[in-house]
């Protein structure tokens, strides 16, 4: 047996147990697929711990390993497509996986050169169909660039196959080195961010499929330069640790979003909305220009959480939120601040008569009957509007100007209700 390996199984399984332990608190298809690549790694070698027996058994171990390698990377990169769910990307995945596979078995098992120009033929047109197929739906650069780099693997692989006698070791690491050079473009595309995971894991990915091109050069030029095995594994571990990174690395950013969300609505709660607010006086001050305070309060609110459930009243929060959200620009800010209510940051140009239309069509649309489930719900709203720099300068007055003339307006609307009341009430019966 090769116990070489050996070592390099033992580390591969305890980065994997280190991977699942970190990608456990978020783990999603991303995070799974990414563990099985490394599962993959693992049966890679396993398998070449045979690969010195004799006969069919070396043979059958080169398969299993070199196939495994190939997986891992197809699996790596297809993991972060951002368009991955979609059928075509899906055939896309399947082809690459059968095709790598078919080629491989076929050249380490011996095969004639008119079977592996077949399977040499499929790695290009396979793509290219797919791809030509599912125009219409996904015309991506990252389409384009996987099919024209298997293009490239194939028309490789045909030339060589005729050119060169000796010519097995440079094809499987010409497959090789397009698989793990596709690893890192897609995680180029994927990962466009400053970040040390980010750079470490696209890194990795480059000096990962450089190691199939250099190993095989400096064997054939340098034949006396001795470099061990393990330096070729190196980059295995690099891209481990990038990954590892990036879980580290989205985990805390989605922390920060649960720190400064609300989390039944996702928009910004009462801490973010203070930053917010405080940033749009401050540019508004600086530009000389006006910015605008909306403080909105649900007026039955209660009602429906007490007749219809409080599942009901978190379905009405949630469409609250995406109506004032689809009501402003993206440049404002909309956030929940308390149980019942919301905050409107309207930033420049942000008049009050801007201000005043924003609130009376969101008193209009809150008059609208709710269809939470089956079930009808009606409420109304109040809101109070506050403009700086003519109602308050600093950011605490003009939110008790924006909280005053929201509670000025309630009670307006609770006498006119009672009003009205007490007229049908005191009107004589016919």
């Amino acid at each position: 047996m090769n116990w070489n390996v050996l070592p390099d199984l033992v580390a591969i399984a305890l980065l994997i147990c280190a991977f699942a332990s970190v990608a456990r608190p978020s783990w999603n298809s991303v995070s799974g697929r990414w563990l099985t690549g490394w599962a993959m790694i693992a049966v890679h070698f396993s398998a070449f711990l045979f690969l010195v027996l004799p006969g069919v058994w070396g043979i059958g171990a080169e398969m299993i390993g070199t196939v495994a390698l190939i997986w891992a990377g197809l699996l790596f990169q297809s993991a972060v497509v951002s368009f991955r769910e979609e059928i075509s990307s899906r055939w896309m995945i399947f082809t690459l996986i059968a095709a790598n596979a078919l080629y491989v078995i076929l050249l380490t098992g011996g095969a004639p050169v008119w079977a592996l120009n077949g399977a040499a033929a499929l790695l290009g047109i396979g793509p290219l169909a797919i791809t030509l197929i599912a125009l219409r739906t996904i015309n991506r650069a990252l389409r384009w660039t996987t099919t024209a780099l298997y293009l490239a693997l194939a028309l490789f692989l045909l030339a060589i196959q005729h050119w060169s006698v000796a010519f097995s070791d440079l094809a499987l690491n010409a497959v090789l080195f397009i698989v793990y050079l596709g690893c890192s473009i897609n995680f180029f595309f994927a990962f466009r961010r400053s970040t040390a995971g980010a750079f470490v894991t696209i890194a990795g990915f480059c000096s990962w499929a450089a190691v199939f091109v250099v190993a095989p050069a400096l064997s054939a030029f340098l034949p006396q330069a001795h470099i061990e095995s393990e330096v070729w594994n190196l980059p295995k571990y690099v891209v481990a640790v990038g990954m590892l990174l990036l879980l580290l690395e989205d985990q805390i950013e989605h922390n920060k979003h649960l720190a400064l969300h609300d989390a039944l609505t996702g928009l910004p709660n009462r801490r973010l909305f203070e930053d917010r607010l405080a940033s749009a006086v401050e540019r508004a001050r600086r530009a000389e220009k006006q910015a605008a305070l909306l403080l909105i309060d649900l007026d039955q609110f209660k009602m429906v959480n007490d007749t219809l459930g409080h599942h009901a009243g978190d379905l009405l929060l949630a469409r609250v939120g995406a109506i004032c959200t689809g009501r402003v620009r993206r440049s404002d800010t909309v956030a929940r601040t308390g149980g019942d209510e919301f905050c409107i940051i309207l930033e420049e140009p942000a008049s009050r008569a801007e201000a005043e239309n924003v609130a009376q069509s969101l008193i209009q649309l809150f008059k609208e009957p709710f269809q939470l489930e089956g079930q009808t719900a009606r409420i109304g709203a109040s809101i109070g509007v506050a403009v700086y720099p003519d109602d308050a300068i600093e950011i605490e007055q003009l939110c008790i100007a924006a909280d005053k003339r929201m509670y000025e307006n309630k009670q307006r609307a609770i006498s006119t209700v009672a009003s009205i009341a007490a007229q049908a009430f005191a009107q004589p019966a016919e």
